[in-house]
């Protein structure tokens, strides 16, 4: 089955946007406009992994969400979204969870970085912020995924769920409800 093409990335609300956010994610995003259907979101799920002050964040997604439009991405042509207002991200998630292997989830570099040696206090959404990404990427069908460098590890796996996924359950998606299988995922 073929998809159509579309790019899918995220930020996430967790403080100023910098000049690294803005050349390295953000200009890219205005250009990739231009040739792809584009969805662009807002992270807040991937935010609270790690502690957010509740008054903070709510600010921060719409200082996202208004930096997103002030730098050139057009909402009227283009999805822009916070991820906690579709239930899908959680769901998918959800299902991902029950998919994804300790083994993989272990080997992710960045839930090391970020947990430190505190790892026994970390959250098991820290750990399991690789799921939820690929539940982002995949529900969608994105074709396309700009991710910076400390998120390919986690795109390999989005391709590795999304390849189990389908061979553990493409001959029951129907009766499981869940619909067509996810199976291209791929960066550029």
């Amino acid at each position: 089955m073929a998809f159509k093409e579309r790019v899918f990335s995220g930020v996430q609300p967790t403080g100023n946007l910098h000049l690294g956010n803005y050349l390295g994610a953000i200009t890219k995003f205005v250009a990739l406009q231009e040739r792809y259907d584009c969805i662009y979101c807002v992270v807040d799920m991937h935010a609270i992994t790690v502690w957010q002050e509740p008054v903070e964040l709510k600010r921060n997604i719409r200082e996202v969400t208004a930096a997103f439009i002030a730098c050139g991405i057009d909402p009227k042509r283009h999805i822009v979204f916070n991820q906690s207002q579709v239930a899908a991200h959680a769901e998918l998630a959800w299902i991902f969870n029950c998919v994804a292997r300790l083994g993989w989830l272990n080997r992710m570099t960045q839930f090391k970085e970020k947990a430190g040696k505190d790892r026994e206090n970390a959250s098991i959404g820290l750990y399991a912020y690789p799921t939820l990404m690929a539940a982002d990427i995949l529900v969608y069908r994105a074709t396309h995924v700009p991710v910076g460098e400390d998120q390919k590890q986690h795109l390999e796996l989005s391709r590795d769920i999304a390849q189990k996924f389908n061979n553990d359950f493409s001959a029951s998606i129907d009766t499981l409800g869940l619909g067509p299988a996810f199976s291209r995922c791929r960066s550029r």
